[in-house]
């Protein structure tokens, strides 16, 4: 099969919005109208719960980790390249999601699938990182961070993966530091949500509810 091919299937698969998906399904909302809009799977278990984000953040970690890691068994080329290419089109694919109007998550999740195809051992010193700093600073947000610095980190000093790869963790590293940018301003505020504490509604739920309160209130008894 043409490995061009395969990287418009990757990014067709990486699309595939899996908390989109289990918001209509659970109770039958748009995850893009709640919480913070984002479709991955902190949101998810914001808005619905862990029972739900389970399953999403599973399917989110297998749209890296297939491509990657089956698709260059289909492509008939020598080129282990291709791996990476596939990879990264999933993650585009799951950020700017073609089936959500260009929407989508941050990514982590499905980068750690890239990568645990890729360079497994790094992803695991990343994994035991962000444990360790969801249970000490309980902020999702933070220990992405410090998962994919230490991703970087990793990649330059276990296993000695190909330079390629190295690359690709440091620009997926930069990325996921971008995407969490608002995230970083909130920590420095000390605004950020912890895991474990009922999150602030939404601005835009926010204001639904008071205009509808006011609705209300300017109704005849």
């Amino acid at each position: 099969m043409s490995p061009w091919l395969l990287v418009v299937a990757s990014y067709l698969l990486g699309s595939v919005p899996a908390s989109y998906v289990a918001g209509r399904l659970a109770r039958g909302i748009d995850l893009r109208e709640h919480g913070s809009g984002n479709l991955g799977a902190t949101n998810t278990f914001r808005v619905l719960g862990a029972k739900v984000a389970a399953p999403v953040m599973v399917f989110d970690l297998l749209k890296g980790f297939a491509p990657a890691w089956f698709f260059p068994l289909w492509d008939a080329s020598p080129d282990w390249r291709w791996a990476l290419a596939y990879g990264a089109a999933a993650i585009v694919g799951h950020v700017f999601s073609l089936y959500m109007r260009f929407r989508g998550g941050k990514g982590v999740a499905t980068a750690a699938g890239v990568f645990l195809a890729l360079a497994p051992a790094a992803v695991g010193a990343a994994f035991l990182v962000w444990l360790a700093a969801l249970w000490l600073g309980r902020m999702v947000s933070l220990a992405s961070i410090l998962a994919a610095v230490t991703l970087v980190a990793a990649l330059l000093l276990l296993g000695h993966p190909p330079v390629e790869v190295r690359v690709l963790g440091v620009l997926i590293a930069a990325f996921v530091v971008f995407a969490h940018r608002a995230n970083v301003g909130r920590i420095l505020r000390g605004e950020e949500h912890r895991f474990g504490k009922k999150a602030a509604e939404h601005p835009a739920e926010t204001t639904v509810a008071a205009a509808a309160s006011a609705a209300d209130a300017r109704e005849p008894a």
